[in-house]
């Protein structure tokens, strides 16, 4: 079975260890803990017309931009996840700029866009609109709610199906 490496990579407090632990253990906590460092877990998935396929999820600490240790934990991976929260626009700039810097670092990774937190609809501050023109910029946007456990599966198996197409290529 190929195991590989991506990383979720984010501002503070837009919701990376929820979306994992959503993800892994099929959990959530209103407890905020901020990441220090990185945070390894993993999970077999199964995508779809595709080898069982192990992902070790790199859960690195939030931040605006990527550090030379930040970017460390980034060598090496086969993908990323972007993370912003829909409740705080900045989020998304702080993606698009994490997007930029690790492209330029590793040149073409696949990697997706997860817009979390999609239950606070009241107080959401990034519309369907702006989604919308990143998806035709070529962006993979899926809207996620770590909390509700809204769309997280299906969003990292899709990341996972392609991860598994480029693992069936390697050597």
């Amino acid at each position: 079975m190929k195991s590989v490496k991506v990383c979720i990579l984010g501002d503070f407090a837009v919701g990376k260890t929820s979306l994992v632990r959503r993800f892994v253990d099929e959990a959530f906590s209103e407890r905020y803990l901020t990441t220090v460092g990185v945070k390894i877990d993993t999970k077999t998935v199964h995508p779809e017309g595709a080898e069982p396929i192990k992902l070790v999820l790199w859960d690195v600490a939030g931040a605006d931009e990527l550090s030379a240790l930040q970017t460390s934990y980034v060598r090496g991976s086969a993908g990323f996840i972007l993370v912003c929260d829909l409740t705080r626009r900045e989020t998304l700039t702080t993606a698009t700029k994490l997007k930029s810097e690790v492209a330029a670092q590793f040149g073409p990774v696949p990697w997706c866009l997860f817009a979390n937190k999609n239950d606070l609809t009241e107080e959401r501050e990034i519309d369907d609109m702006a989604l919308s023109e990143l998806t035709e910029d070529g962006w993979i946007v899926h809207t996620t709610s770590a909390k509700t456990g809204f769309n997280v599966e299906s969003a990292v198996l899709a990341l996972a199906s392609r991860l598994s197409i480029d693992a069936g290529r390697s050597p």
